[in-house]
């Protein structure tokens, strides 16, 4: 550090934030490869099982923009886990449905995501776990709930594991 650099007098948390958020997806990342998928597979197979979903409301609970979501939804389908199908609440719609083999492969994706969340708060202290979640919780549903308006677009970091 040199005599110019300004002191820090506060912990750097979009650095923890991150750094614990680009090694998670990697990890995800790692584990979900494991079986074929992507996090962004994984993500649009579970949410499209809970419900009739179109593309664009699962790209939006995904966070995905159309390109991505387009190209998933293609990936899902080669691999026959999910087809495009009209809605039956909507003629014009077209929806997101998911064979039976993508449902068993859901089911196990979502072992696996739960087994990697499941490590990141074993390496807590337990009395460390609870804690934690509940002020995550409370920073994405408060503070942090919205993205700040900006007068240059933010970059967002890679979605690498979706």
């Amino acid at each position: 550090m040199t005599a110019m650099s300004p002191t820090r007098t506060r912990p750097d948390v979009s650095f923890l934030l991150d750094r614990s958020g680009h090694v998670l997806r990697t990890r995800m990342s790692a584990a979900l490869a494991e079986i074929g998928l992507t996090a962004r597979m994984h993500c649009v197979l579970v949410h499209a099982l809970e419900e009739e979903r179109t593309q664009a409301q699962l790209a939006e609970i995904g966070d995905m923009d159309k390109t991505t979501m387009v190209a998933t939804v293609d990936a899902l389908e080669r691999a026959g886990f999910a087809e495009r199908r009209p809605s039956s609440r909507d003629r014009r719609a077209r929806i997101i449905a998911v064979t039976e083999e993508g449902a068993r492969i859901a089911g196990q994706s979502q072992r696996i995501v739960d087994g990697v969340h499941d490590a990141v708060l074993q390496a807590l202290p337990e009395d460390e776990r609870e804690v934690f979640v509940r002020a995550m919780n409370r920073l994405v549903t408060g503070y942090l709930a919205e993205p700040a308006e900006s007068p240059r677009p933010v970059r967002r970091a890679r979605q690498g594991a979706g």
